[in-house]
């Protein structure tokens, strides 16, 4: 169960939960405020509404709305990596990985809840913790490709991480605005439209010990 349909389970008021699972749903309504008023219009009163608690419960779990904001970020942000490195993981057929980690970032992206706009479309960017956060996880997903790539090719480490970085960069920009523009390119479709664009250029480097390109 995600933490907004733990939010919706437990919307009543005075519904007792363990504090995990409180927790969990405490960062669900956080995350249905933040994701439609942005961090700045969003107040701590909204969330305890949307959540069903007094204000007092959720000050017990978070001492303010920045705290909250960055425990939901850091999931986020994990999800996202994982997503990643399950892709890079899944197969050892260069162009399905390819096409499996992009499916990754759409995927990531039309996820119900909008998540994704906290990571790549944050209102708090300004905010060193947020941006940190940010950046870390663009430069992990980065170093995960690059590693396949630097195996599969033999480039060297910089050369791999300026394709791997352009490569997320992509999957991402492109997702984002499959998402927002209303295609009505399927996700299958808009995957594989991408996956082609990218592996005419990714294929043309020689995997690594032979002379094939």
């Amino acid at each position: 169960m995600t933490a907004i349909e733990q939010t919706e389970a437990a919307r009543p008021r005075g519904t007792r939960l363990p504090r995990r699972a409180r927790r969990n749903q405490l960062l669900g309504a956080a995350q249905e405020v933040f994701v439609a008023q942005g961090y700045h219009a969003a107040a701590m009163d909204d969330i305890a509404e949307r959540a069903g608690v007094s204000k007092p419960v959720l000050y017990q779990h978070f001492p303010g709305k920045l705290e909250l904001y960055l425990a939901l970020l850091d999931q986020h942000c994990e999800s996202l990596l994982h997503a990643v490195r399950t892709a890079l993981a899944s197969t050892t057929d260069n162009k399905l990985r390819v096409a499996a980690t992009m499916d990754a970032y759409f995927a990531y992206v039309e996820e119900e809840g909008g998540a994704f706009r906290l990571v790549f479309e944050s209102d708090l960017t300004n905010e060193p913790a947020v941006r940190e956060r940010v950046d870390r996880v663009s430069l992990q997903c980065a170093e995960a490709i690059s590693d396949v790539i630097a195996e599969d090719t033999g480039l060297s480490n910089e050369e791999s991480m300026l394709l791997a970085v352009g490569l997320g960069g992509v999957s991402q920009v492109v997702a984002r605005y499959w998402l927002s523009s209303g295609s009505g390119i399927p996700r299958d479709t808009a995957v594989q439209l991408l996956t082609s664009l990218a592996w005419r250029g990714i294929a043309g480097f020689p995997l690594h010990g032979t002379d094939q390109r």
